[in-house]
């Protein structure tokens, strides 16, 4: 199957407000793969209930630490006519945008009981003005926001609450496919529901736009489950249910959560931070290696990760890292692709060291790159960096969007509503190509030209059309 027919069936798990009702319409659906509650030759060793191996003392003390999570927020309806300035300015229509307000479900782990720690998928917390957790025992409370990262999909909350229960963390690294697994949360936002299921595989990269592998499993997972808990059996929290892979929107088997072992990283770092500082060594690439591109490039496997360009002056360059390099494994783990590869730096932080085996010319070589900072991540503009953008997040254009046209620039990745920027007329997915006439290709030059005082031109590319937007 290929990656873009794969990518379009790949969606997030939170639910809409607006899609509850339906849900419940459908007067019959296609059985839902699932597995059996595992029974083994040591049966001894499983809780049994009645005379029968069972779960339930298992699940028993799980169900306390997996909440409901509520969300209100806004988001911009977006018009193509209304995003035409020709069209407002003919018709005299006000340069403002639509808004909608949005109410969306999903799910949340406790994982600090005493401070009130809960974690959940960002995109579920995503533009939300308003977030409320709902515990197990029908307690309702406001939570703060303490930090949120769109590259691993992981958002920390809190909330002030007693007698709360966490979740044991467990091992993601000591998964094996087969494994018997068990997914709570809220599909649907049928609160505190439970499937059973096995990992059907591991390190599963290459099937979003972030950072890490992901834990395949075929316990039932459904719209409201993001953010919600996947246990082992011993009760212990090994993943964090995040996407499903289906045609009709609901469950087929397919289900893709975050190891523990990744959320525990960035957990760190967003209740430490906020945010996540994100390391990078500067190596384009992504294009796949070919029996017949390995064969021209003297490389001896199509396995592993092409380096397509090296970043001048970066920790690549000063390593000694060239183009066509074909890294075959980082750290002693192996490198398959180089979406593989791009997730292991990019979970790494600003300092640590990298080892790389590669090819070149057909002999194998040891490189080891020390990690940089990466200047290139994605900001949100405040008021004290440019009060006329404020409110939009902005990041390179990467090379899923380099085209024919765009090659270069960057690109406008989301706007608050009612923000500076939204008035100003920037819309998500505009790239900016030049400001004041002047070629932006990095974060650190666009950050220089936004900054000043006088007025801003921007020259930006929108869909297949070009404008200005002058900015007082």
């Amino acid at each position: 199957m290929s990656k873009e027919f794969a990518v379009k069936l790949i969606a997030p798990l939170a639910v809409s407000a607006s899609i509850l009702g339906a849900a419940f319409m459908i007067s019959s659906a296609p059985p839902s793969a699932h597995a059996d509650i595992p029974v083994t030759p040591q049966q001894q060793q499983l809780p049994v209930v009645g005379g029968v191996p069972s779960l339930a003392p298992m699940i028993k003390p799980v169900l306390p630490a997996v909440v409901n999570i509520s969300v209100t927020g806004e988001v911009e309806v977006r018009n193509p006519l209304m995003e035409d300035p020709f069209f407002r300015r003919f018709f005299d229509v006000p340069d403002q945008p639509q808004e909608r307000e949005f109410q969306s479900v999903g799910s949340g782990v406790i994982i600090d009981a005493g401070k009130g720690y809960v974690i959940t998928n960002n995109h579920v917390v995503k533009d939300a003005k308003e977030i409320k957790v709902r515990l197990n025992d029908d307690r309702e409370f406001e939570a703060k926001l303490i930090g949120r990262d769109d590259g691993t999909d992981i958002a920390v909350l809190q909330i002030k609450a007693d007698k709360l229960t966490a979740l044991p963390l467990g091992n993601s690294d000591a998964l094996q496919v087969g494994d018997f697994v068990v997914a709570v949360g809220s599909p649907y936002n049928l609160r505190q529901t439970v499937t059973s299921g096995i990992v059907s595989a591991l390190g599963r990269t290459g099937i979003s736009d972030g950072y890490g592998d992901f834990i395949q499993t075929d316990a039932s997972i459904n719209p409201g489950n993001s953010g919600g808990a996947l246990v082992n059996l011993k009760g212990e929290l090994v993943g964090v249910p995040s996407m499903i892979f289906s045609q009709s929107g609901g469950n087929v088997g397919i289900g893709f959560a975050i190891p523990v072992n990744l959320v525990k990283t960035i957990m760190a770092q967003l209740i430490d931070h906020g945010s996540v500082e994100r390391g990078r060594i500067g190596v384009v690439g992504g294009q796949e290696v070919t029996p017949e591109l390995a064969k021209a490039l003297n490389l001896p496997s199509s396995r592993g990760a092409l380096i397509g360009r090296v970043v001048p002056g970066s920790p690549a360059e000063k390593a000694g890292l060239k183009a066509g390099d074909l890294v075959v494994a980082a750290n002693g783990k192996d490198i398959t692709d180089f979406a593989q590869l791009r997730s292991i730096v990019g979970l790494m932080r600003v300092g640590e060291k990298v080892d790389f085996k590669l090819y070149r010319d057909g002999k194998l070589k040891n490189v080891t790159v020390t990690v940089g900072k990466d200047t290139q991540q994605a900001m949100t503009v405040t008021k004290d960096v440019s009060p006329r953008l404020a409110g939009a997040t902005f990041a390179p254009v990467d090379d899923s969007m380099r085209d024919d046209d765009i090659d270069s620039g960057i690109v406008v990745k989301s706007v608050q509503p009612n923000s500076a920027a939204a008035k100003a007329g920037l819309r998500p997915n505009d790239v900016i190509i030049a400001v004041n006439r002047q070629p932006v290709t990095t974060m650190e030059d666009f950050n220089k030209l936004i900054s000043g005082k006088g007025q801003l031109l921007l020259q930006l590319r929108r869909g297949p059309g070009a404008l200005f937007l002058l900015l007082q």
